[in-house]
């Protein structure tokens, strides 16, 4: 054996089965497009990654002195356990993504929180497929595509992706050459402009429901993945649910966005992760303060025994909007239960949890709670 040949998995541990956080080291970083890097880590232990394709994972970051989590999902498959990788885009003006690009670099450490999600073709299995991702919203779907074509399967695929130009394709050669590999396997582009690229051949302008249901007229028979940008994802899922696509066959991923050129799109279709987060805070904010006040008389009380802070929350307030509504401004992001990035422990009291699979039941037996998607049944303390 080699010092390139990785160990046997044979008892091998599997990394985030013990810890809630732990260091892994940067192995590789590759450039995917202008301004797209794939960034690959190993566990210093040895340890194997284990994960569902589609899932993400949250860095835990020291950015300019200041603390910040950030959730990316994995980009590689769970397939090839040795590594796991994650696709970032520069986004301009962004704190999180430049800092990837600029300061990690092969032997760099990054304290990282296990893999989490429910967005996972392993959760819904089917024979036909479709997968619809906007910029670097490609990135569960590569894990599924590279998943099913690593394991054999024959499953039926149609994977249309969306960017602004060619040149803005992300893993355009790699799904080239699994398309010329596998015959279940179709990819279809569109871009908003071809750019410097006129001899293209691919689709040109917005996936809407007569460009969808021209490239793929079966589609209201297939299982469909799709992650992009809220109004690209909003638009999508309108065509296809009017176009007669059950509900229960419809999935996306709801926290991951980019900076996209919509063309008439509303105004917001620029979000980025931190504009998620103002997104979050506007919407606690944006209820009937007046009402919501009272609200929280007739609640519970809640108490913060890391900052000392006490507030009221009222019986139909998630514990992060009450946060919200009285100046405070707990760790969160997707604000829906899916990220865990306001995962906390609960000491004392009792709440309503409905997460979307962004906490373990491992998690859940050690006290540990998400204020994002938690309301109190009782006055609580909680490790804030």
């Amino acid at each position: 054996m080699t010092a390139h040949c990785p160990p046997h998995p044979a008892g091998l541990a599997t990394w985030g089965d013990d810890e809630d956080e732990s260091l892994l080291v940067c192995q590789a970083v590759l450039d995917v497009t202008h301004d797209v890097k794939t960034f690959t880590f190993a566990s210093p232990d040895a340890h194997l990654f284990h994960f569902e394709p589609g899932q993400f994972i949250t860095l835990r970051l020291e950015v300019d002195g200041t603390e910040v989590l950030r959730s990316y999902t994995v980009s590689s498959p769970p397939t090839r356990p040795h590594a796991l990788s994650i696709t970032v885009k520069r986004k301009p003006g962004g704190v999180v993504s430049p800092w990837l690009h600029d300061t990690v670099r092969p032997g760099t450490m990054l304290r990282v929180q296990p893999p989490l999600g429910v967005f996972s073709t392993s959760r819904h299995p089917a024979q036909k497929y479709l997968f619809l991702s906007a910029g670097s919203g490609i990135t569960p779907l590569m894990s599924m595509t590279r998943t099913l074509a690593d394991l054999g399967r024959d499953a039926d695929v149609v994977f249309v992706h969306s960017a602004r130009t060619p040149a803005d394709i992300i893993f355009r050669k790699e799904l080239e050459a699994l398309e010329a590999l596998h015959p279940w396997l179709r990819v279809e582009h569109v871009v908003a402009a071809t750019g410097d690229e006129p001899g293209w051949a691919g689709l040109v302008g917005q996936l809407d429901g007569p460009v969808l249901t021209a490239a793929v007229p079966d589609h209201a028979d297939r299982e469909v993945f799709v992650c992009g940008p809220p109004p690209y994802m909003d638009a999508v899922r309108t065509a296809l649910l009017d176009a007669g696509l059950p509900a229960e066959q419809y999935h996306q991923e709801t926290f991951s966005f980019e900076r996209l050129d919509l063309g008439d799109a509303p105004a917001d279709a620029s979000l980025d992760s931190e504009d998620v987060e103002r997104v979050a805070d506007a919407a606690a904010d944006s209820g009937d303060g007046a009402a919501a006040a009272a609200s929280a008389e007739e609640g519970f009380a809640v108490q913060f025994t890391r900052s000392g802070c006490s507030i009221r929350c009222g019986r139909d307030e998630t514990i992060l909007q009450a946060a919200f509504r009285a100046g405070l401004t707990p760790p969160s992001s997707c604000s829906e239960g899916v990220c865990g990035t306001c995962k906390t422990t609960l000491v004392e009291g009792e709440v309503d949890m409905q997460h979307q699979g962004g906490i373990r039941p491992r998690e859940v037996k050690m006290g540990k709670v998400l204020l994002c998607c938690s309301k109190p049944l009782t006055d609580v303390s909680v490790e804030a």
